[in-house]
């Protein structure tokens, strides 16, 4: 089931959100070598980018997914945060893309990468960063600081940096666009339903109005919108002003 939590970029009014998250692939990519496990890969759309750097590439993911073209990808359907059936001290590099909001068990999930990652191995994990959060997204379980998150990997990294991704003037001006949109569709929510509701009743009406919103400022504002690419994207320091958290773990 493809959700708005996924893009394919074949929709240009997701064009801004796809890049956003292929921007994590395009910074591994100046990163990884070697055996390379992907936790959480879904359609697959940021392996060409890392798959010509390893030597192995392992796409693990609850859904079956066709990831073929490439020799040395394996594909392996596995409900995280397990990863049974994978031998410990595995792989050079781990990367996970907006998964862990989405899992249960969190610190399971960051032990079991420390344990198939070799040692010196690296974890590099985004995530959205909460304070940026324009309302409630009832597909996440939790959303984090990058004190919260940081506190999480380090039970079991020794070495711990959290990064963000950040966004040019002209994905700021689509930021604000989209955050005065969503407060007038929001405002009705007299009750604050978003938040006292179970998430699954929400997650469906949220993938609903998120699409036509992003349709209505695709309308509102085309040029911005096609304008945006990977170039619009980049990695510093985190601030509580960062679109995402990226952390760089080694074991």
């Amino acid at each position: 089931m493809q959700t708005a939590e996924r893009s394919s970029g074949l929709d240009p009014s997701e064009q801004v959100i796809y890049n956003r998250c292929l921007y994590a692939y395009k910074a591994a990519s100046e990163r990884v070598n070697g055996k390379i496990i992907e936790l959480g890969s879904g359609e697959g759309y940021g392996i060409q980018l890392l798959a010509p750097l390893a030597q192995n590439y392992l796409a693990v993911d609850k859904f079956d997914t066709d990831i073929s073209g490439h020799a040395n990808v394996e594909f392996r359907k596995q409900l995280l945060p397990s990863l049974s059936g994978i031998a410990d001290n595995s792989f050079d590099f781990a990367v996970t893309f907006q998964v862990i909001e989405h899992i249960q068990n969190d610190k399971a999930f960051v032990a079991e990468i420390y344990r198939v990652l070799k040692p010196g191995g690296v974890l590099l994990l985004t995530t959205p960063n909460r304070p940026m959060s324009l309302t409630r997204n009832p597909w996440h379980l939790r959303e984090y600081t990058a004190a919260e998150l940081a506190a999480v990997v380090a039970e079991n990294f020794g070495k711990v940096e959290v990064k963000g991704v950040f966004g040019s003037p002209a994905v700021m001006e689509y930021h604000e666009r989209n955050k005065v949109s969503v407060k007038r569709i929001t405002r009705f929510d007299v009750l604050n339903l978003q938040y006292r509701l179970p998430r699954q009743l929400l997650q469906i009406p949220y993938d609903i109005m998120n699409r036509l919103n992003r349709r209505k400022l695709l309308e509102g504002s085309t040029e911005t919108v096609n304008k945006i690419s990977l170039a619009d994207f980049f990695l510093k320091d985190n601030t509580e002003d960062c679109f995402d958290l990226f952390v760089i773990a080694t074991k």
